[in-house]
């Protein structure tokens, strides 16, 4: 599919961009498959305002908005900075009781990785409310390309694992490295789920592989854009699927979802509303329709 966006002033029907009514995704926990979720890595862009959000949507509204449709996100503006409990707390409070977060590790346990305790102690510490009120999916370790699969590497891991203990972790591997025969061994060695991952065809890329870790199943959608993948900044996620592309990932996640308690599936590639659309037509695709 091509990386140049079409135009956006419909990417949704004027109904589902109204401001009432309810839930407009499909109900996936219909399906023979068990409990999928589909979402999208974020909520909160500016430039989803008319493509998705209703105009003049402001971002405190952004959230009560999107769980009409979706029942699951990712929160990745936790990767910059670690927010602080009581904007949790206030998360949770707004999010209705069947709604979800998935939570990303800050970046000075992933990308830095020159200490562990103090920022593995203060995420704890921050999504507490979400655990409480039982709106807390799990936390993503998503590791750049720059980590790649020494023993150093697999001690890190498990000693990120034991800091976190009481929370759901899974790890995401931009490097080819860790795509191994014995990868599944591992991760299960130091309790450690797995995040699958689909991104361009690109030498030293980790491949597109899927497998349950754990009890649950976890994937994420980046986009395949190879022009801006290196160097690209957010254009890296300029990419819209079409549906031949999701209909691979359908079958996949269905399979995924016959072992796993829970399924999440998870669009990364937020530029210009790519990802919502794509999460709305990964979720017809499940569900039949």
């Amino acid at each position: 599919m091509t990386a140049d966006p079409p135009g956006q002033s419909n990417l949704f029907p004027a109904e589902d961009r109204a401001g009432g009514g309810g839930p407009v995704a499909p109900d996936l926990q219909r399906l023979p498959t068990g409990s999928i979720r589909v979402g999208t890595s974020g909520f909160s862009f500016r430039d989803w305002i008319g493509p998705f959000y209703p105009p003049g949507t402001p971002p405190g509204g952004m959230l009560d908005f999107y769980q009409r449709r979706f029942r699951t996100v990712e929160l990745n503006a936790t990767y910059y900075r670690i927010p602080s409990t009581e904007a949790m707390r206030r998360m949770a409070e707004r999010s209705v009781p069947d709604f979800n977060f998935m939570v990303k590790l800050p970046a000075a346990l992933t990308h830095e990785r020159r200490d562990i305790a103090s920022p593995a102690a203060a995420i704890l510490d921050a999504v507490a409310p979400l655990g409480s009120a039982g709106r807390l999916a799990g936390l993503l370790a998503q590791f750049p390309y720059s980590f790649r699969r020494t023993g150093a590497a697999e001690q890190y891991l498990a000693d990120l694992r034991r800091a976190l203990p009481g929370r759901a972790v899974f790890a995401e591997f931009r490097h080819a490295s860790w795509d191994a025969p014995d990868l599944p061994e591992l991760l299960a060695r130091v309790d450690c789920g797995f995040c699958a991952v689909d991104e361009p065809d690109l030498p030293g890329l980790m491949p597109r592989r899927a497998f349950v870790a754990g009890d649950t199943a976890y994937v994420r959608l980046h986009g395949r854009n190879r022009r801006d993948w290196w160097g690209g900044g957010s254009r890296r996620y300029d990419y819209r699927y079409d549906e031949a592309e999701l209909g691979e990932w359908a079958r996949i996640v269905r399979e995924l979802a016959q072992e796993a308690r829970r399924t999440y599936v998870f669009f990364n590639n937020c530029h210009a509303g790519h990802a919502v659309v794509n999460a709305r037509m990964f979720a017809e695709l499940l569900s039949g329709g």
